[in-house]
């Protein structure tokens, strides 16, 4: 596939996962918003999130429906696509992320207007930890991604039966069973892109986007997918 496709793809499927996904926290999180103070909070959010992966991934299906920087090094390590393409894949999906971030305050910039304080939004479009611990937080995330992209590179089978409705399970259970501690970025596209969104849109009230943490899950979950790759390609076939 020509990398022009590839971005466009790439692009358009996680835009539209930064949409869906971002939209849950705000349908949760923002005053005057049906799902508001209506319970269950981390359970629309965490099945916001799973689903939306399955939305985005099909839209992406023509270049492989990575819509994750994660993905994208694992494969390319595996060997599953050029490292040339990697850049593409990379740039596409972190535009698309600041993009689909971006949408979701359109779709909810009345709400952020009249919410009583917008100092606690920065939820709704990226990670921070629970407790702040840099290299704690490094290894939660490590792990919650490690397992993603351990189950992606040895159940092509499963994959290939249930469509992306299989990884979309997976992210759920990560989110249920992992998320807790730092709220389970598991893709740099999906925290960096929308963090970038949040510094730069017009917020009234707005927090500061936590430069400082940035880095972690970005590179956290990139190491995750390096171990599980490795992981991955030593096992007897």
């Amino acid at each position: 596939m020509a990398n022009i496709d590839i971005f466009v793809w790439e692009f358009l499927g996680t835009a539209v996962l930064c949409l869906l996904g971002s939209g849950s926290v705000c349908a949760v999180v923002l005053k005057n918003s049906f799902s508001h103070g209506g319970g269950g909070d981390w359970i629309v959010i965490v099945l916001g999130w799973g689903f939306a992966v399955f939305t985005g991934a099909s839209i992406a299906a023509p270049s492989g429906a990575h819509i994750n920087p994660a993905v994208t090094l694992a494969v390319a390590l595996s060997g599953g696509v050029p490292w040339s393409s990697v850049p593409v894949y990379w740039a596409a999906q972190i535009l698309g992320a600041f993009v689909g971030a971006s949408l979701a305050w359109a779709a909810f910039k009345l709400q952020f207007d009249n919410n009583d304080d917008n100092s606690g939004t920065r939820g709704i479009f990226c990670t921070s930890p629970a407790v702040r611990s840099f290299p704690w937080n490094v290894v939660t995330e490590t792990v919650a991604t490690f397992v993603l992209i351990f189950w992606i590179l040895t159940n092509p089978e499963v994959n290939t039966t249930l469509g992306y409705a299989a990884v979309s399970f997976v992210i759920i259970t990560i989110g249920f069973g992992l998320g807790g501690p730092t709220g389970y970025a598991i893709n740099p596209a999906r925290d960096l892109g929308p963090r970038i969104a949040y510094a730069l849109l017009p917020i009234r009230g707005k927090a500061d986007a936590d430069w400082g943490y940035s880095w972690v899950p970005v590179v956290a979950p990139l190491l995750g997918a390096a171990i599980a790759a490795g992981v991955a390609m030593a096992l007897p076939v």
